[in-house]
């Protein structure tokens, strides 16, 4: 290895921050290391001065990640004012940079579509000390198409359901869509900037509601930072434990998406019996730690809770009869024409698209690429306890519907089998103060997919920068993709297919 390479990290492994390379190098790097079959887990700036004041460089970081060699690699360097895009040469990029846009005012010279991700009130705007251009631009024009019988159909950000907001703008001949485009940013809470200067008593409050769907996958990702960062080894009982809530996690969401799925379709039977089975399995959490979404259970050197032996024994009968429950309700599905005739060629996402655009999750799973953080970057039981990645490779509707009943299964036999097989011992230790002047990247496999969180301590050890990239950031453009050539009226079925989070991708 050459004396001033880039040395690569695992997962949760604190270091030390190296000097930023040189722009031109930086660029290098991080375009040579996707090029070798790297992907972009994070892209991000930040001032080392406070308030927002932007007298100072922002520091630009790239993280990415080699699935094949369970590593990753992290890039920074400093810019001011504007840097040539690596967009056109990396489209996994292109979110990311106008987020650094929307967020820090740093224009990505030669970016193809340059405007912020997210839609944001003024008042949010000047909390968030947005800049001025960039908050400018969230207002201007949309991607638009013109031509005889091309319409635009515009939707949201209030929506009929009792759902987030968001904003789709079609652009249509007659019921095709040719392009979609997503604006986000209503549910923008600022929590990144809220993360600075902790760990204090508030911050795992933000981290359970980051996305509250995902409360397990990424409080189990800011442990993990907490303890590389303070040298904190968790008890053997606590990581079991630790896994069964975010598997317990993945299986109330996915049954519930497959009842969602065939509702869209008309499908009653599976629809309503896959809502009642989601609530069992919230109820099975909430024996683990008196709520159904796993608030206060998963905290920094292990969990706040145990099982006794009565509790257990109850959890395996329960778990029994989820399985038997969604295994009659979910099969209908595959066995029934007229959903597989909905399901099938729908929303279809190449496994070439899915690469070059870095999908994660049940999403680049459904595209046939086997990208698993369980698998490919382990932590916790998943060092130990190794679950078979799920994949599917027709990339369309039927493949993310079926590629969620094949990690039900899984899921549901790794629970099982660590309620059979608890460790004994403590379920907690006591974590040190963090070691000042670290960073430490920290990768979990939430059910949507991929969750990223990166921490940066200062000198006096507390949280100089905290980056999170929920998968819903990687994957809000794979839906703009898969409506493409689409019937507008395959929207809703194609939206809930992907079924990311609007709160998890603003914060």
């Amino acid at each position: 290895m050459p004396a001033d390479s880039i040395p690569s990290v695992r997962n949760g492994e604190a270091f030390a921050a190296a000097a930023p390379l040189s722009l031109e190098r930086f660029r290098r790097e991080v375009l040579d290391s996707v090029a070798s079959g790297g992907r972009i887990a994070a892209f991000f700036a930040r001032r080392e001065t406070d308030e927002g004041e932007r007298s100072s460089p922002a520091v630009l970081t790239a993280v990415t990640a080699s699935d094949a060699e369970s590593s990753l690699r992290v890039f920074s360097t400093t810019a001011e004012g504007t840097y040539p895009s690596l967009t056109p040469e990396c489209a996994q990029l292109h979110w990311f940079e106008r987020e650094v846009f929307e967020q820090q005012g740093l224009v990505p010279a030669g970016h193809p579509w340059l405007k912020p991700i997210r839609f944001t009130a003024p008042a949010q705007r000047d909390a968030a000390r947005v800049h001025p251009v960039a908050a400018a631009c969230g207002v201007t024009d949309f991607f638009q198409m013109a031509g005889e019988e091309v319409h635009e159909v515009a939707v949201g950000p209030v929506h009929a359901g009792i759902i987030e907001p968001g904003h789709f703008r079609f652009q249509c001949h007659g019921e095709t869509v040719y392009h979609l485009e997503i604006s986000l940013g209503y549910q923008h809470r600022g929590v990144e900037r809220g993360l600075l200067g902790g760990p204090n008593p508030r911050t795992i409050h933000y981290i359970e509601t980051l996305a509250g769907d995902t409360t397990a996958g990424h409080t189990l990702a800011y442990c993990w930072a907490v303890e590389a960062l303070s040298r904190t080894r968790v008890p053997p009982r606590a990581q079991a434990l630790r896994g069964i809530a975010l598997e317990l996690e993945r299986l109330a969401n996915h049954i519930g998406d497959l009842g969602a799925l065939a509702g869209d379709v008309g499908f009653l039977p599976t629809m309503s019996y896959c809502g009642r089975i989601r609530g069992d399995v919230l109820n099975l959490t909430a024996m683990l730690c008196g709520n159904r979404f796993a608030r206060g259970l998963i905290r920094p050197g292990g969990v706040a809770f145990d099982l006794d032996t009565e509790t257990v024994a109850e959890m395996k009968r329960r778990l029994a009869a989820v399985a038997e429950d969604a295994r009659v309700a979910i099969e209908l599905l595959w066995s029934t024409p007229s959903v597989m005739a909905r399901f099938e060629g729908i929303g279809v996402i190449t496994r070439d698209g899915c690469q070059q655009m870095g999908l994660v999750g049940v999403a680049a799973r459904a595209c046939g690429v086997a990208r698993d953080v369980r698998r490919d970057f382990p932590g916790g039981i998943y060092r130990f306890v190794h679950i078979p990645e799920s994949t599917c490779r027709s990339g369309d509707v039927f493949a993310r519907a079926y590629v969620r009943w094949l990690e039900i299964q899984r899921s549901l036999t790794f629970v099982a089998e660590q309620l059979e097989s608890l460790p004994a011992g403590p379920i907690r230790t006591t974590p040190q103060l963090l070691r000042p002047g670290h960073t430490v990247v920290s990768l979990t496999e939430g059910w949507r997919g991929e969750i990223c969180h990166v921490a940066t301590t200062d000198a006096r050890g507390r949280f100089a920068g905290y980056k999170v990239v929920d998968p819903s950031f990687h994957n809000w453009f794979g839906l703009a993709l898969a409506l493409r050539n689409q019937q507008i009226s395959d929207f809703p079925l194609c939206n809930k297919s992907f079924n990311l989070s609007y709160c998890g991708h603003d914060l």
